[in-house]
């Protein structure tokens, strides 16, 4: 033993069951690439190896979850599973009312009709796609108020998801407290690579809005990865458990929306909770709209009895480490390398600096959308792209053009193994030897909103 400077970790649970895959050749992924439009997005998933495009929805569920699908209450109003759900969210996360929903923007949608008015201004730590358009079709505009550094793939700040307050009061200066609805706080910023909030970070943000008499919602889809973060970097918090850290995370936050097919580890699902009785309310008019039922919105109360499985699941402090410590290791791999990705590590995945892997290429050239592709075509792995397709156009038709051009290697929770690691560094590696022969694309379709779903592209 004493020539093992590192014990190893494993995966805190066996498999039960395993789903096979097709095994595609070079010359189909070629032909099912190109009848996608080069996007990602639009290939059918029997044609996909290793799905690495996100980790929305994509999770394996637990033997416990599972089991709730036999026993979960279909009755269309007051499902004994709504209040299964409700407890837990209150338990784990310690807000008062719950209204559930189909998945997380359906709650966005219903928050931002809510509490914003045309003219208002939405600061928040990066933007995310769903949560910008939901606030803009409100007829808000939002504003990024995170840290410089979380534009900056190499900076390794520990805490790259931190909301710069000196920003925050500039903007409240400018437009008044009044214009302010909210800041929507992500933990763990998707969009800057996974990167985390410090404790520290959102306590100063609650004595400022406190004094200024604005709200804090709380993008919490993957807090229990920040929780992790929190632990492992923060001073302070090393003796603390997961649950404890994601328990105070929230008491320093208004309410929340969620996505549950993330941290809580469903394939369908999510809510939003808050603590105004007057916001809960009509949220829970406004659902009955958009969704079903208030106790119900859109799910089956088999899948709320799962997520309240699996948000206990999620709170787990092994199960942390070990989703974590798999993105770590693939981060680690790429490394080794030489690939260019964002640094530090993230929660949920690996974002590769499409920019630095493809200099060659201008952004409208969509380096980071042609990176996924050739990806795909070297081994059958499916990634996406976090750049200016993802960040669509501005209210006046411009494109925004994102500091950050990044490729999402996005990684299941409890669905592959370290092997399926080794073969996607591998294959990124395969594909930045050829780097300098990659040629670009050009979008030859483009719908509406949300662009980056359904956009076509061809070969330059």
């Amino acid at each position: 033993m004493k020539n093992i400077k590192k014990r190893s970790w494993a995966e805190p649970y066996k498999m039960k069951m395993v789903e096979l895959l097709k095994m595609t050749t070079k010359p189909q992924r070629i032909k099912a690439i190109k009848d996608a439009g080069y996007n990602t997005f639009l290939l059918p998933s029997e044609d996909v190896y290793i799905d690495l495009l996100t980790d929305s929805g994509t999770n394996s569920m637990s033997d416990r979850q599972w089991g709730v699908f036999m026993t979960g209450d279909e009755a269309y109003a007051g499902s004994k599973s709504y209040y299964i759900l409700e407890e837990a969210i209150k338990k784990y996360y310690g807000y008062k009312y719950v209204v559930p929903t189909h998945q997380g923007r359906a709650a966005e949608n219903i928050l931002s009709q809510i509490l914003i008015k045309k003219g208002d201004i939405v600061p928040g730590n990066m933007y995310f796609t769903t949560t910008r358009l939901h606030q803009e079709l409100a007829g808000g505009t939002f504003v990024d108020v995170i840290i410089d550094e979380a534009h900056d793939p190499l900076n390794e700040h520990p805490f790259k998801g931190n909301i710069d307050i000196g920003k925050l009061d500039k903007l409240v200066k400018k437009h008044g407290a009044k214009k302010i609805p909210y800041v929507c706080l992500a933990t763990n910023v998707n969009m800057a690579g996974g990167q985390p909030v410090s404790m520290a970070n959102l306590k100063e943000l609650r004595a400022y809005t406190k004094k200024h008499g604005i709200r804090i919602i709380h993008d919490m889809t993957r807090v229990a990865e920040n929780a992790y973060f929190i632990q492992q970097r923060e001073k302070g918090y090393d003796k603390k458990s997961i649950r404890e850290i994601v328990k105070e995370i929230c008491s320093y936050t208004d309410g929340a929306t969620m996505s549950a097919k993330k941290d809580a580890l469903v394939n369908i699902g999510g809510f939003m909770a808050i603590n105004d009785w007057d916001v809960f309310e009509e949220a829970r008019n406004l659902v009955v709209v958009y969704e079903g039922l208030h106790t119900y919105g859109g799910l089956a109360g088999r899948d709320m009895e799962a997520i309240a499985v699996g948000i206990a699941e999620s709170l787990d402090d092994n199960h942390q480490r070990a989703r974590v410590g798999q993105v770590e290791y693939l981060g680690q791999k790429m490394i080794e390398y030489n690939i260019p990705i964002v640094k530090p590590i993230g929660g949920h995945g690996i974002f590769v600096d499409a920019k630095a892997f493809l200099p060659h290429l201008t952004q409208d050239q969509f380096p980071a959308q042609t990176l996924a592709a050739e990806l795909y075509i070297d081994s059958g792995v499916r990634t996406m792209e976090r750049g200016i397709v993802s960040a669509g156009r501005k209210p006046n038709g411009e494109n925004y053009y994102p500091k950050l051009e990044l490729v999402r290697f996005t990684i299941p929770r409890r669905v592959y193994t370290q092997a399926h690691m080794d073969v996607i560094a591998e294959s990124a590696a395969a594909v930045y030897d050829k780097r300098k022969s990659i040629k670009g694309l050009k979008m030859v379709y483009e719908p509406k909103y949300l662009r980056f779903f359904q956009a076509r592209f061809q070969k330059l």
